[in-house]
């Protein structure tokens, strides 16, 4: 069910991170869930970290509008045609968001070895002060922030089964996001953040 009210800012300064819980009810998110699994063409890509190239620690894939091709890490992912689902979802967050999403990247987290280290969605590409709209089905797993400059400014919270995280204004721009690694997630857990290429 949508929540009527906003929700607060996650973030002190700096930002905006606006987090929806059950935006997406439990037999929808499970109905979607099942069909990203089924449905997506996943691929473990490598990415250059430091000038090494390693395995990415989960599943990826790229969908969206055809000219819109995506680098990070030093990987270009070609988008593939949205899928019946990926119109769905990005039709139901695009009102809070205020933006036409062109874009969806697609992490699949088969359990807690699975994660995603700190970054920042500030590519070129997203142009400036880029508006995310991440949304996850499945397990639970906890999201971090950290200020880019503040290291003692950190935020953590829980991205549950059928959540809307809506990240816009400075935000990529003064911090660092991840999802770290645990030994107490066993179940499965994918997380898509819609974004827009303006170039």
């Amino acid at each position: 069910m949508e929540t009527t009210q906003q929700p607060i800012n996650l973030l002190p300064v700096d930002g905006e991170a606006r987090l929806h819980n059950h935006f997406f009810p439990p037999e929808e998110s499970t109905r979607i869930m099942v069909a990203l699994v089924n449905g997506i063409s996943w691929k473990q890509e490598p990415i250059t970290i430091m000038g090494r190239q390693v395995m990415q620690p989960r599943l990826t894939a790229w969908y969206g509008d055809a000219d819109k091709s995506y680098t990070y890490s030093g990987t270009t992912m070609q988008p593939l045609p949205w899928t019946e689902e990926l119109l769905y979802i990005r039709s139901r967050i695009e009102p809070l968001a205020g933006v036409r999403f062109t874009s969806a990247l697609l992490n699949y987290y088969r359990d807690g070895n699975d994660s995603m280290g700190w970054h920042r969605d500030n590519e070129k590409s997203l142009g400036p002060q880029p508006v995310i709209g991440s949304v996850s089905f499945g397990a639970a797993r906890y999201f971090h922030f950290k200020h880019t400059k503040n290291k003692d400014l950190r935020v953590k919270t829980v991205l549950t089964d059928g959540s809307f995280l809506l990240m816009a204004g400075d935000t990529q721009e003064h911090w660092y996001h991840s999802v770290p690694k645990t030994a107490r997630v066993t179940a499965a857990r994918i997380n898509i953040t819609f974004r827009t290429i303006v170039e």
